[in-house]
């Protein structure tokens, strides 16, 4: 997960630049790795890992199917992107601190 997102950073800076370059002055090399140094910070800073079902479900040690089951009727934050659930860790870990104890 952490090589694919780095592998689309590596590749938006040179889409950036592309459509920069074609409205404007070319940009010299020292402005383009300036650009990708602040985007990919931003970029780092904005996003935060997805975890698919079967790694969320692992985190609080439930059934993938059971995880899936909670999300579809809104008792635990997730979303989905067409067929697959996505659920941030950030999310999930505020889900348990506000849970109340049994």
């Amino acid at each position: 997960m952490q090589e694919e997102q780095t592998q689309i950073l590596d590749r938006l800076p040179s889409a950036i630049n592309a459509s920069r370059n074609g409205r404007g002055a070319a940009k010299s090399p020292a402005d383009q790795w300036e650009v990708h140094s602040d985007f990919a910070r931003q970029a780092q800073s904005a996003f935060e890992p997805i975890l698919d079902t079967e790694e969320a479900a692992t985190l609080l040690k439930i059934h993938p199917k059971t995880l899936q089951k909670l999300a579809r009727n809104g008792r635990i934050p997730g979303f989905r992107i067409g067929k697959l659930w996505g659920f941030r860790a950030s999310a999930l870990n505020r889900w348990l601190e506000n849970k109340p104890s049994p």
